[in-house]
């Protein structure tokens, strides 16, 4: 119960959020997305310094 009411308010949050300062929400899912491929990037670095 606790969890489905915190996941409401996240979702609630997410959208008002993004809804009242979209410029803010696109950066910071880009700047999401960017971390997320430079992970990925490290990643395949250190196994390929393995091999």
């Amino acid at each position: 119960m606790v969890k489905k009411i915190l996941i409401v308010f996240l979702v609630g949050f997410a959208l008002y959020s993004l809804f009242s300062t979209p410029a803010d929400a696109a950066s910071a899912v880009r700047s999401a997305f960017d971390a997320t491929i430079e992970a990925f990037g490290q990643v395949g670095v250190f196994v390929s310094e393995l091999a």
